[in-house]
C-alpha cells in the first residue's frame, strides 16, 4: 500500500535532511524537533512541558536542556516557556555551524589565501 499524507497538519520537510540542517543536530535534539513538529499545530506552537517532554522521549532535565538549545542555536525554535514555536526552514539558509565543526574545501581554501572565515 503507498503511503498516504494524512489529513492532520503534521508534517516533516525533507529538506530537513537535503539541506542537512540534520546533520547537526544530537539524536536528542532530533528527536525533540520530531515530537515537536508533530504536536504542533498550524502556526507551530506546542504547549507541552518540559515533565512530559522529559517522560515521552526518555530524557532527563539536562538532556532535554541541552536538545532545546541545540534546535535553538539553529534556528529550528523559539522557547519561551511553556511554549515552544517550530520556525519554519526557509526562517534561514544554511545549518549554523559551531567552532569545532570541520571546515569545507572552499572554506580552507579562502583561509590559506588570506580570506579569513
Amino acid at each position: 500500500m503507498i503511503r498516504q499524507v494524512p489529513d492532520q497538519f503534521s508534517w516533516v520537510d525533507h529538506r530537513l535532511v537535503r539541506e542537512r540542517y540534520i546533520d547537526y543536530l544530537s539524536h536528542q535534539a532530533s528527536a525533540l524537533y520530531l515530537f515537536l513538529i508533530t504536536v504542533s499545530d498550524a502556526r507551530g506552537l506546542s504547549y507541552y512541558g518540559d515533565k512530559s517532554l522529559s517522560e515521552r522521549l526518555s530524557m532527563d532535565n539536562s538532556m532535554l536542556e541541552q536538545a532545546r538549545s541545540d534546535l535553538i542555536q539553529q534556528k529550528l525554535i523559539a522557547y519561551k516557556k511553556p511554549l515552544y514555536q517550530v520556525l519554519a526552514l526557509d526562517y534561514r539558509r544554511e545549518p549554523v555551524t559551531g567552532h569545532g565543526d570541520p571546515l569545507s574545501v572552499g572554506q580552507i581554501l579562502q583561509q590559506a589565501m588570506g580570506g579569513g572565515t
